[in-house]
């Protein structure tokens, strides 16, 4: 590229800098370190509030800060090479602190921070693909990277945001809505279609050079209409219209990647086990299933189930579903060494009561734990149960956070 066209692309981007809102303060923000040592990568879907939380995180610094789109049409040509003359511009501008959105996409991006991060500069980094951020991180900033995960609000910043008390109401809510920060403002869900046609197109058939865009569309809508249910990409060749089950993973590891969606196995101490079990799948926001399921039935268990699900993603991925071939757990998750047992309810009643209760139990048996939780909407209880301990909770007492 020349250098004219940086530095035009440049100037406009300064505008952009400022004309960012602070918006709501993100739970992250309390976590993210200042450092020179270490570049800082916050990684998660697009449209969720990366640049916005990092603005939040250098609103006392923005004076000093180099911002940078590397997703601005007009840098794709941009090559390794190109980084020699965006340094001379970041020199002549004097600013100290580089601030470069979607950085992944330009090859050897890495290589380029590392010399900053030697010179003692300043990077933050956003990203919205997972593979395309992690293989770079983890070969030439291996050591030299700091990495958090953002995603769509959470139940407590989404009644932060809309000003709502947690209750059964503004859960309910949440559930039927999800937490992307612009769908919130704007209530317009062509926003969110628009967001899973730039997954498609731009992260996935472009950037992996894919031509059955049909079977990619096909893949997205049947996850979308079932979220929170067993996946079986063998079973789903014929349903989207793949030839193999292994074009099928493939997909799925693209959607994985630009953190669309979730897999987790069913939980076993092998490794081969989780690997060859069937999984559950999980949708990173309920808004996305509204505008792309083609269910007609609004299914809130599902839903409430996917919410349980990235509340926990937040504070961990050692996640399962838990299964002994009769009776099912939701969740087995691990907090450092410590295991935890949840079951999710939208409803307790004589009709499910027996099936969630024995799915807890088996899980709890199976892992030594005294005692386990099942989540409900606004149910509150306790059982004693063979000497065990289960605690029927309503999820805003919770704390979906």
């Amino acid at each position: 590229m020349k250098y004219s066209e940086l530095q035009a692309v440049v100037n406009e981007q300064i505008d952009i800098l400022y004309s960012f809102e602070l918006g709501t303060s993100r739970e992250l923000l309390d976590s993210l370190p200042v450092t020179n040592s270490h570049a800082l990568v916050v990684s998660g879907i697009r449209r969720c509030g990366k640049s916005v939380l990092l603005h939040q995180f250098i609103r006392n610094e923005i004076d000093d800060v180099f911002y940078f789109n590397f997703a601005d049409i007009r840098l794709y040509e941009f090559l390794a090479s190109d980084f020699v003359l965006l340094d001379e511009i970041i020199r002549e501008s004097g600013k100290k602190i580089l601030f470069f959105d979607e950085i992944q996409i330009v090859k050897g991006w890495e290589l380029y921070v590392r010399q900053k991060l030697d010179q003692s500069v300043r990077v933050i980094i956003t990203g919205s693909n997972a593979r395309m951020l992690s293989i770079e991180l983890g070969t030439n900033l291996t050591g030299r990277h700091i990495s958090k995960e953002l995603f769509p609000f959470n139940y407590k910043e989404f009644c932060s945001f809309h000003a709502l008390l947690y209750n059964k109401e503004s859960l309910v809510s949440f559930l039927d809505n999800g937490g992307f920060p612009e769908f919130q403002k704007t209530n317009n869900k062509e926003l969110l279609s628009f967001l899973i046609e730039d997954i498609i197109f731009r992260d996935i058939a472009t950037r992996h050079a894919i031509r059955d865009i049909s079977g990619l569309k096909n893949l997205c809508i049947y996850v979308m209409s079932n979220t929170a249910k067993l996946i079986s990409p063998s079973k789903l060749t014929s349903i989207i219209g793949v030839k193999s089950p292994s074009t099928v993973l493939e997909y799925l590891t693209y959607f994985e990647s630009s953190y669309l969606l979730n897999l987790i196995p069913r939980f076993s101490y092998s490794v081969k086990g989780q690997m060859l079990s069937e999984k559950k799948i999980y949708v990173v926001d309920n808004g996305l299933v509204n505008v792309a399921s083609i269910s007609a039935s609004k299914d809130m268990g599902r839903k409430f189930e996917n919410a349980v699900y990235w509340s926990i993603r937040r504070k961990t991925k050692n996640i399962w579903y838990f299964s002994d071939g009769n009776s099912e757990c939701d969740f087995i998750y691990k907090l450092d060494d410590d295991y935890f047992a949840i079951q999710v309810c939208y409803e307790m009643n004589g009709d499910n009561q027996e099936r969630e209760i024995n799915g807890l139990l088996v899980a709890l048996k199976f892992f030594n734990l005294t005692e386990g939780i099942i989540l409900t909407v606004d149910q509150t209880d306790k059982i004693l149960i063979d000497g065990y301990k289960i605690y029927v909770v309503p999820a805003h007492q919770f704390n979906l956070s």
